[in-house]
């Protein structure tokens, strides 16, 4: 078997919130204690409410924060810790792309110039080269290698998001992280890009840390999945587990919001109580206990640890399944 492309251990991530002075120092806890494994070729997805940390996560693993403690280990290197310039040949390694499509690119350049940029600075290409990888890869994402000339206004937030793609794809990277790559465009256009990102995986032998708020989108891409909750992990498993037998109250809740397009099915919606607590100042236990519709004072005492359940599904709950057994 072989080893995981990127390792993130016990990491944690807090920001300071301090008002004034005199005020007491404050943290938000935006990533408290994750750990996964994302191995070479797969889909690894971050799921989760807006604010639980799976942005943050991304970040960490591509080196733009710098995790208070744990490991981020990527390609068998320990990144942690180490500077900007040890991190600067990696970065040809790890490539994002963006939730925002005409945001994340540079108005004023031309396509061919923002499609280009990565290989004048990673590589010695002359401009000639350049140009001609760069149309290599407007055919390949299902652009004309005449948009090269245009600028971003004079395409649509798909044909944007396929540049952003391309973008990525330029240095030939080990990892993509697609942080809400397609939330801000149209389903049917959706589905078109994550058809282009699986076809490039394919092709390309691409690894991807894929991050969403919509369990529909993941269930299309994924190969393996995690439930993100106030800034931790509550569940992983493989995709076909988690969509069939979720184990966690929070991923049977969200699973249920999910549309199902069958007026005749009937759907059980679970609907938590309360609000998404403080990140400030988390709850004791349990992080999930506040709203769990089978709390006990265990989960408002004792925090819960990850526990194995069937090989490669991982729940951190005191009580797994517990709406299964009691129904």
């Amino acid at each position: 078997m072989s080893a995981p492309l990127v390792s993130v251990k016990d990491a944690v991530k807090t920001f300071s919130v301090n008002k004034g002075f005199m005020a007491q120092k404050k943290y938000v806890h935006a990533v408290n204690d994750v750990s996964f494994d994302i191995m070479p070729g797969e889909t690894f997805s971050l799921v989760g409410e807006s604010g639980c940390g799976k942005s943050t996560t991304g970040r960490l693993i591509n080196h733009l924060l710098v995790p208070d403690s744990g490991e981020v280990w990527f390609n068998g290197k320990d990144i942690a810790k180490i500077s900007e310039k040890e991190m600067r040949p990696l970065r040809k390694d790890v490539q994002m792309i963006f939730q925002d499509p005409y945001g994340s690119l540079n108005p004023r350049m031309k396509i061919q110039d923002i499609i280009g940029e990565p290989l004048l600075i990673h590589t010695s290409m002359s401009a000639g080269e350049r140009l001609k990888r760069v149309q290599e890869l407007l055919e390949i994402v299902g652009l004309n290698s005449n948009h090269g000339e245009r600028y971003p206004h004079e395409f649509s937030g798909g044909q944007l998001q396929r540049v952003g793609i391309a973008r990525a794809m330029t240095v030939n990277p080990k990892l993509i992280i697609a942080d809400e790559p397609v939330s801000a465009l149209d389903v049917s256009i959706q589905a078109q890009v994550l058809n282009l990102m699986q076809q490039l995986q394919k092709d390309f032998n691409l690894t991807y840390l894929f991050i969403s708020h919509d369990l529909s989108v993941v269930e299309m891409i994924s190969d393996k999945i995690a439930v993100m909750y106030l800034g931790t992990i509550v569940e992983t498993a493989p995709k076909k587990k988690l969509y069939g037998k979720p184990l966690h109250p929070y991923t049977k809740a969200l699973l249920s919001a999910v549309p199902v397009p069958d007026p005749t099915r009937d759907k059980n919606r679970i609907l938590l109580k309360g609000d998404l607590p403080s990140p400030v100042n988390p709850p004791s236990g349990c992080l999930f206990h506040t709203r769990c519709p089978h709390c006990t004072e265990k989960c408002k005492t004792e925090k819960p640890k990850m526990q194995v359940m069937d090989g490669d599904h991982m729940v951190k709950c005191h009580y797994p399944g517990i709406a299964d057994k009691e129904a």
